[in-house]
């Protein structure tokens, strides 16, 4: 059964429309938009006229286009820039005109089992023992711990992302020393006190991990974080951008993901494989589970 899942989220907005295959997920279409949500909420906390029908419009795309593919479900989220919009009924209510689809707004609670089930479930084995799963997005930040076998057993929601960071802290290109010197201590102060279960293994998934993986590799340990820290604030943003072949509205908040990644590294005591699926893919997942004899056993 083909299933769409578009996540409306605070950098992009994406869709990904897939299917059971073999016990795992075949994508037939993963399409994404950059529409920037994070960064246009106004001072009263509101997300202004100009920028809603702009994602109204890229989600009202996707579905059409996940319609024209017969996708059997379709399934709109969104994370925490409509969260914590304060006017976020008149957003989803102008996205639901435009597409035509329910527009869910995930909890932060949500959002992580979504995103762990995702991680866990396309990592193409069976993973023994406590696995945490870090998601980095633009407005806010995931921890959830939990065994791949029983699924999740918390979930740690953060007020805290790459788009908002980079917003508050980064305006050179490249960003000066200075800059990410400031933008460090603030995401080790904001860690300061949070404490975790030290997980066997460690999964990122979201927008900036998998933009790293082009960077680096699928494994994220102290040495591969700090070069690719070096490599995204080393250079302008188009030069990065053109040489991994990266967008470079993502390249520019690669730096703060980074610095998150590297916290939550140090929180887990252990390197981080790059996911191969994440929100979108566990957001399908949820919907084959509601028919069970849509995803056989692999």
């Amino acid at each position: 059964m083909l299933c769409a899942a578009i996540d409306i989220g605070s950098n992009t907005t994406r869709v990904l429309v897939a299917e059971p295959e073999n016990g795992h997920l075949r994508s037939v279409m993963d399409q994404r938009a950059f529409t920037q949500l994070g960064k246009a909420s106004r001072a009263d906390g509101t997300i202004g006229p100009e920028k809603v029908a702009q994602v109204a419009d890229a989600v009202a795309t996707q579905v059409r286009l996940a319609e024209e593919l017969e996708a059997a479900a379709i399934r709109v989220v969104a994370t925490a820039a409509i969260r914590e919009a304060s006017n976020r009924d008149d957003v989803v209510d102008a996205i639901e005109r435009a597409c035509g689809v329910p527009v869910e707004v995930l909890r932060g609670q949500e959002e992580g089992r979504l995103a762990f089930m995702g991680a866990t479930k396309t990592l193409g084995h069976i993973v023994k023992g406590d696995v945490g799963v870090v998601d980095v997005g633009g407005g806010s930040t995931e921890i959830v711990l939990g065994t791949s076998r029983g699924g999740v057993r918390s979930v740690h929601s953060f007020k805290v992302g790459s788009a908002v960071l980079t917003e508050d802290f980064l305006s050179g290109d490249p960003p000066s020393a200075t800059e990410i010197g400031n933008l460090r201590e603030r995401v080790t102060a904001f860690f300061d006190e949070v404490e975790v279960d030290a997980p066997e293994q460690a999964v990122a998934v979201g927008g900036c991990a998998s933009s790293v993986r082009t960077l680096v590799g699928g494994v994220l340990d102290n040495e591969t974080l700090e070069r690719a820290i070096r490599l995204v604030t080393g250079h302008p943003i188009a030069v990065v951008a053109k040489r991994f072949e990266l967008d470079p509205r993502r390249v520019q908040v690669l730096p703060a993901g980074l610095l998150i990644l590297e916290r939550v590294s140090e929180l887990f005591g252990c390197p981080l494989q790059i996911g191969k699926g994440g929100l979108r893919d566990g957001v399908i997942l949820d919907l084959l589970n509601r028919r069970p004899a849509a995803m056989p056993a692999g």
